[in-house]
């Protein structure tokens, strides 16, 4: 994941879903990849059924960058591992954290990894620790400037450093596999990869994708309530939340977005973060940047970086939804 009637069928993924219509030249392929569902809808000009490649493309996205499997690339570059080589996917994903993390001011960082692991978000599913001793320790490790590529070996310059790209991967594979359709004369395609969405031309009722944005209620079943419905064409879009992510104790909610600064879980009013770029990779990472920032700071960035648009979704004093929009967010319909 407006002014026409999209009722007919309803996929529900993330906190995003998407609507087509009737099936005429078009393949649908569901599964699952990178701990989530992904679905993909695409208009085969040859009547070509492009699964198997698309399932491999996928297979050895996650070989390069899954912190769930233990010898993927990824995993082993955080094992200090000195015989794991850089791939191209590895690659373009480090290189775009860099280059958004210098544009967040250092919001976006994917040497958090060690914290989010001590919150019990991570990928060694540990249980939540709240010494603060533990967490200032683990913070020396924290710091893009701590890791840079050399040819094509990942260089740290501390062991301890370690990288969770989980806030950028599922975009840059929504990516991946819209390449490979656009290579192969497929002109319209829904990718959807975790709510992570790349979408061009319409579906096979001629229609333009629409996308549902979730209302960020804790115990909703995601696309059950809308909060918003917008068109995408030629574009990525990424939502990110705070309300299902999370565990409450001792009366206290932890979040599962980290302040790099601090080590301890964001607390502030921001609920989802839906931005819309060019490429899915970026809609990912930013959409990551606005829910660790807060409203305030997420609005002063996005009038910063007029090639994304974005629909925040805030609660005020009295607990009520309220939204901000960028400008070229006009297509938007809100709902209640």
């Amino acid at each position: 994941m407006k002014k026409v009637v999209i009722l007919i069928v309803v996929v529900l993924v993330g906190s995003l879903f998407f609507l087509f219509g009737h099936r005429g030249k078009y393949f649908t392929h569901v599964g699952f990849t990178e701990g989530t569902i992904y679905k993909i809808v695409y208009e085969s000009p040859k009547k070509n059924n492009y699964e198997k490649e698309i399932v491999q493309l996928l297979h050895d996205f996650n070989a390069s960058l899954s912190t769930y499997i233990s010898n993927s690339l990824i995993s082993r570059i955080n094992q200090n591992d000195s015989t794991a080589v850089v791939d191209d996917y590895f690659r373009i994903v480090f290189d775009k954290s860099v280059e958004i993390n210098k544009a967040s001011g250092g919001i976006f960082d994917i040497t958090i990894a060690p914290i989010v692991n001590l919150w019990g978000f991570g990928f060694t599913h540990e249980t939540p620790d709240f010494d603060p001793g533990k967490i200032d320790s683990l913070l020396q490790f924290v710091g893009m400037e701590k890791i840079h590529i050399e040819g094509n070996r990942a260089i740290k310059d501390l062991p301890g450093v370690m990288l969770d790209v989980n806030a950028i991967a599922k975009g840059y594979s929504s990516d991946v596999v819209a390449d490979f359709l656009r290579r192969k004369g497929c002109r319209n395609y829904l990718i959807n990869i975790g709510g992570e969405i790349v979408a061009r031309g319409v579906n096979d009722s001629s229609k333009v994708w629409r996308i549902g944005v979730d209302r960020p209620d804790d115990n909703a079943v995601p696309g059950e309530a809308l909060k918003a419905v917008m068109p995408l064409n030629n574009k990525a879009l990424a939502t990110s939340g705070n309300y299902r992510r999370f565990f409450e104790m001792e009366g206290m909610r932890y979040a599962h977005t980290i302040d790099v600064k601090t080590g301890y879980p964001v607390r502030h009013n921001l609920l989802s973060a839906t931005i819309i770029a060019e490429d899915c990779m970026t809609a990912d990472a930013w959409a990551t940047v606005c829910m660790a920032s807060g409203l305030n700071k997420s609005i002063e960035l996005l009038g910063r970086h007029p090639e994304l648009e974005g629909l925040l979704i805030y609660s005020d004093k009295a607990g009520n939804y309220k939204v901000y929009l960028t400008n070229g967010m006009q297509d938007v319909i809100l709902l209640e």
